[in-house]
């Protein structure tokens, strides 16, 4: 097993010159000694039976991350063989939830059975039979995802550049012909969808307003811990902005009484909800892959307004 010793995040790069000072250490005593006796002593120190099997690991370790949320229903012929075939090459987690076994890779979440379904298609049960599913993820470093499904036993297709939606990819089928793509991006996106010629196209913004007794703690509140910023500020209404949503605070009275909710959609709800968490948000979960189409959680200010940030995926 390997050693516990191995950091969480180890460098390839820091072990392979570790390697070439205990290279010439060898040297020393065996002139002849040769780098690769070097990088399996180097392995061996951390509890590995070769090179290419700490390789393998720490490739393993860099392409855990899946950057975007997934929640499917994949239909499969022999579930128990899926389970070991993404556990085994892909470098999935198996979870037991109840009834369920799900398997899981960061925030991607599979579901296995006799039937499955394409997401949207819940409620009209269109099942879909073993080997149609298509599925997409969204890694940080392909290269090394592809690397360690690789030394994981799998046949991934080689790594391709698609120019029109900008992603490097490669395809790797399950036991049953489900086809999954791992991608990356490679250039960021110059245009907005939601623009054409530079130009807004129909509704831009909604402008949400909240209702609070103490306004000012309220945009204190939202500065310090929800990383807004102060627009504009007066006894009885907060303008706050962050990124492209304002939030309007304003003064509860008889025509704005109770509590107000509205839900922001955003670009990695994991990232937000370890910030809020950082700063003493109160939330009500971690983040949740919902089978129609978002990964979100929701938090409850200081006067008990929800706010829902939602990333859509698929």
């Amino acid at each position: 097993m390997p050693d516990p010793k191995l950091p969480e995040r180890p460098s390839l790069e820091y072990l392979k010159k570790l390697a070439k000072q205990r290279l010439q250490e060898l040297r020393r005593a065996d002139p002849d000694a040769n780098l690769a006796a070097a990088l399996l002593g180097v392995a061996r120190e951390y509890g590995f039976t070769s090179w290419r099997a700490l390789k393998a690991q720490i490739d393993g370790q860099r392409a855990r991350k899946i950057a975007s949320p997934l929640m499917r229903f994949v239909p499969v012929s022999d579930t128990s063989r899926s389970i070991a075939f993404y556990r085994d090459v892909l470098g999935f987690e198996v979870k037991q939830e109840n009834d369920s076994v799900d398997v899981v890779l960061g925030p991607a979440r599979i579901r296995f059975g006799k039937e499955g379904y394409e997401p949207g298609d819940y409620a009209l049960q269109t099942s879909r039979r073993p080997g149609s599913a298509i599925l997409f993820l969204q890694a940080d470093d392909v290269v090394a995802t592809h690397a360690a499904i690789r030394a994981r036993g799998g046949s991934p297709s080689d790594i391709e550049r698609v120019n029109w939606i900008k992603m490097q990819m490669f395809e790797i089928r399950d036991p049953d012909g489900n086809v999954l793509w791992f991608g990356q991006s490679y250039h960021k996106d110059q245009d907005s969808p939601s623009r054409r010629d530079g130009q807004p196209q129909g509704l831009r913004q909604a402008l949400p307003a909240l209702p609070f007794d103490n306004v000012p703690v309220a945009v204190a509140y939202y500065r310090d811990v929800l990383g807004f910023h102060i627009n504009y500020q007066q006894a009885d209404l907060g303008v706050m902005d962050r990124d492209a949503i304002t939030v309007l605070l304003i003064a509860r009275t008889t025509e704005h009484k109770g509590i107000g909710s509205f839900e922001i959609y955003v670009s990695d709800a994991d990232a937000l909800y370890e910030e809020f968490s950082a700063k003493g948000a109160s939330i009500l979960g971690p983040p949740v892959s919902r089978p129609w189409g978002l990964r979100d959680f929701t938090l409850i200010d200081v006067e008990g307004n929800r706010i829902t940030f939602a990333q859509p995926f698929e």
